[in-house]
């Protein structure tokens, strides 16, 4: 990230995110304090074309391969060599598709590849804030591009790892990054969610979703957790670095 003259970077953090996807890196940077820079590394993607062009939903096939060998591993060996403090692994959906334990095999051969630097993804990183939140009970929100079948798939996954999901949809926003709008998604949200939920999760790194934290939270009185949010925390964590001066996007950075 670019500092002004005087504003010194005292941590980097590395990201491994889709080749045509911006969504990662733009959400990361405007929630970033200043002193952290991003540094980000393209990972081959099949389910995503030239410009960040999608299909409506995306398919399987491709959710699975991004995060397996040799791409993946490539990328984070490369990333490794730069002096970046942490790494963080900014897809969601691959981790609905291979599951918790398989997310995990995944961290450990990315850090054994990238010679023992931390690495962190975004839906382990997820669980780590709900417990440090000490939530137990969720609703999941997915973008409008991942269908019934991947949206259940992270239902399965949170259900896994221990949690209570009364409520899981894909988002009845439009289906497009360019096309979603900070007040239409809390508008939407704030109708869906039950009571039942004591927080809110909103997956999908390429899901622009930061924007809407502050005032879901404001009218639900509830946490607000998006792929992005989870992730810099995290990492930030990782990396050893305090996580402070970031106010407004949500409890996470305030009270975890």
């Amino acid at each position: 990230m670019w500092q002004p003259d005087g504003w010194d970077v005292r941590v980097r953090l590395g990201v491994l995110t889709p080749h045509a996807d911006v969504g990662p890196e733009s959400e990361l940077r405007a929630m970033a304090p200043l002193g952290v820079g991003l540094h980000a590394a393209r990972v081959p993607f099949g389910g995503i074309g030239r410009g960040g062009a999608m299909d409506p939903t995306i398919p399987l096939a491709p959710v699975r391969a991004f995060a397996e060998p040799p791409g993946v591993d490539e990328a984070a060996e490369l990333l490794a060599a730069a002096p970046v403090a942490a790494i963080a692994f900014a897809f969601t959906s691959s981790a609905y598709v291979i599951g918790a334990r398989a997310e995990g095999h995944m961290l450990a051969r990315l850090r054994e590849r990238a010679q023992g630097l931390p690495v962190v993804a975004t839906c382990a990183a997820t669980v780590e804030a709900l417990r440090a939140l000490g939530v137990g009970r969720l609703a999941l929100v997915d973008p409008p591009w991942f269908d019934e079948t991947l949206n259940d798939l992270g239902r399965g996954y949170y259900e896994e790892t221990g949690f209570e999901v009364p409520y899981a949809a894909p988002c009845g926003l439009p289906s497009g990054q360019t096309l979603i709008r900070p007040d239409a998604l809390h508008d939407w949200v704030a109708a869906q969610v039950p009571d039942a939920a004591e927080a809110v999760v909103i997956g999908g790194n390429g899901f622009r979703a930061v924007g809407a934290i502050e005032a879901l939270e404001a009218t639900l009185g509830r946490p607000v957790l998006t792929a992005n949010q989870t992730l810099l925390w995290a990492a930030l964590r990782a990396a050893g670095a305090p996580v402070e001066g970031i106010d407004r996007y949500g409890r996470l950075f305030t009270t975890a």
